[in-house]
């Protein structure tokens, strides 16, 4: 996770600002040329499918360190911090779900 923190903090919008200080919209963060309409990444899909599979890796990594723990290859803080980690991913894709599930109904719920 902080290593996907650390790839946005090395963004920058200077790219995307021409001399006269206004930004330029054909020019994304990071020097990408685009124009209006064109996909410029990941779509909604590749997001939650990576984002689910982050949270199984992690709820895995979990389970690992636990068992290492058992059989005394791990000490008490390190299965605290993989299980916490876990946790919070577990949540956030929980409340995440919360939002989808609550933006599908409230569609459903427009008349045509």
């Amino acid at each position: 996770m902080i290593d996907k923190i650390q790839n946005v903090s090395s963004l920058s919008l200077s790219n995307g600002i021409d001399e006269v200080g206004s930004t330029n919209s054909s020019v994304l963060a990071g020097g990408i040329a685009t124009t209006p309409g064109q996909n410029t990444g990941m779509d909604f899909g590749s997001v939650m499918a990576n984002m689910a599979t982050d949270t199984m890796n992690s709820l895995k990594g979990a389970e690992s360190m636990s068992f290492k723990a058992i059989q005394g290859k791990a000490n008490t803080r390190e299965v605290v911090d993989a299980v916490l980690e876990a946790q919070q991913s577990l949540q956030t894709a929980m409340a995440l779900r919360d939002k989808i599930v609550s933006a599908y109904l409230e569609v459903t719920k427009m008349q045509i």
